[in-house]
């Protein structure tokens, strides 16, 4: 990948006497930056910044955030303007090559992804080696994982051509392996992939399909399922993608990558943020239940937190939420749903959000995980089911930043380092003098 950063200018620093300039860059978009890569060497000086919240570890052309503005771009296109108007595999292109795709290239690509749908027949016995209860997401880190075992044809990541097809795969066998998971939870059977279906589609049929009788997808629903999908692709440098991005800086293969991108992603502060809204909202019960969660909810000295609103990053409104809040709606309505509590609790809470002052105050307004999970939950998934779901379509980022970073000539192996507050040298003392 060929840099794109512009210089800016020289900060000076001072310390102990000593003067050091170190370089400032300037990206598309955001803030410039510091380059500190030779600042332990001209200094002796480590930064320290837990969390890596004020350090940029990589340069990046995929993804941009501008969390006070409520921007999110996928190479430089508006999210809400994919959501509405593209489809998850155009999407997809666009992240792996950097342009939208023409008529040919999107056949070809689609044609690619659809042939590689089915996973190896060997690959079921996996499942039946895990209990019945076990954790969907802990199947898919298993299942995943082991896929180099079963396509070590295209894990040489030096090899631009072996990259392609791993990265095609990976991106077609997701939803066959998520839905696997999904039907071995439930003891249902599994249901093979179908190449007229589109890729949500498919998604779908695997899911909810029986061998006793036909399944027609309903189309509002699939084109639901098709944006979420959209709109959890990419978000720039999260913990899970930066977990991608490390495992790959050692030169591991991309299924062992994007495993470990899945390990990060089913921790409840990050993938797991829709299925904890929407256990908030079975705790509230009832509509009539709101108001005393709500003054639990601006009470300091209670621990109780609305889940589904706000976000560490947009410090508006996340322009995801916009996208789904109306396909929920739209959801909600092709289904029916009026009298379920669940869904009028969600409504409620929804209005009062959006209307309460302390709410818009503090702008903590609904999220896209509050939509995503009334959506996923009116679809027909368990909500264990939910952060599968966020992994499958997040593949495609994973996949998208780490061949940026495998062509990144300036990237090397992941080494952050620390501060040490341990004990001071000391001497080894026998076990008879302890």
């Amino acid at each position: 990948m060929e840099s794109n950063m512009k210089t800016a200018g020289t900060m000076t620093l001072s310390y102990d006497g000593k003067t050091t300039e170190l370089p400032v860059f300037s990206g598309t978009h955001g803030p410039k930056v510091v380059d500190f890569r030779k600042f332990y060497s001209e200094t002796d000086l480590f930064t320290f910044d837990p969390g890596f919240t004020s350090t940029a570890s990589c340069e990046s052309q995929i993804t941009f955030i501008d969390g006070d503005e409520g921007i999110l771009l996928y190479r430089g296109i508006p999210i809400e303007q994919l959501a509405e108007k593209s489809t998850f595999l155009e999407v997809a292109y666009l992240l792996l090559h950097g342009e939208l795709p023409n008529a040919d290239q999107a056949e070809a690509f689609n044609g690619s992804i659809t042939r590689h749908t089915m996973v190896h027949e060997q690959l079921k016995n996996f499942y039946n080696g895990f209990r019945r209860d076990a954790h969907p997401m802990a199947i898919m880190v298993g299942v995943v994982g082991a896929l180099s075992a079963f396509y070590h044809d295209s894990t040489d990541i030096n090899d631009p051509i072996q990259r392609r097809i791993a990265s095609h795969r990976m991106i077609a066998k997701m939803p066959t392996i998520a839905a696997m998971a999904y039907k071995y939870s439930i003891g249902q059977p599994f249901v093979f992939p179908h190449n007229d279906l589109d890729y949500t589609e498919n998604f779908m049929r695997m899911c909810f399909a029986v061998p006793a009788e036909e399944y027609s997808v309903n189309p509002i629903l699939a084109d639901a399922l098709d944006k979420i999908f959209i709109l959890h692709m990419d978000h720039e440098q999260n913990a899970s993608t930066s977990t991608v991005r490390l495992a790959g800086s050692s030169g591991a293969n991309p299924f062992a990558c994007i495993a470990a991108g899945i390990a990060s992603l089913w921790g409840p502060a990050h993938g797991g943020a829709n299925e904890a809204a929407l256990n908030m909202l079975e705790e509230i019960g009832t509509p009539d239940r709101i108001p005393h969660f709500i003054d639990r909810a601006k009470d300091k000295n209670d621990p109780f937190r609305l889940m589904g609103f706000g976000h560490r990053v947009y410090k508006n409104y996340d322009p995801r939420a916009k996208v789904m809040q109306k396909a929920c709606h739209e959801v909600l309505n092709a289904l029916g749903i009026k009298d379920d509590p669940l869904f009028e609790v969600a409504r409620e809470l929804e209005r009062i959000a959006l209307s309460d002052g302390y709410f818009i105050e503090k702008k903590l307004y609904p999220n896209i995980d509050f939509y995503s999970g009334i959506t996923l939950k009116a679809l027909g998934f368990p909500t264990d089911m939910f952060t599968v779901l966020f992994a499958l379509a997040r593949t495609v980022g994973w996949i998208a930043q780490w061949s940026e970073m495998v062509e990144d000539d300036s990237q090397k192996i992941g080494r952050p380092r620390q501060i040490y507050t341990g004990a001071a040298a000391r001497d080894y003392v026998s076990i008879g003098k302890r």
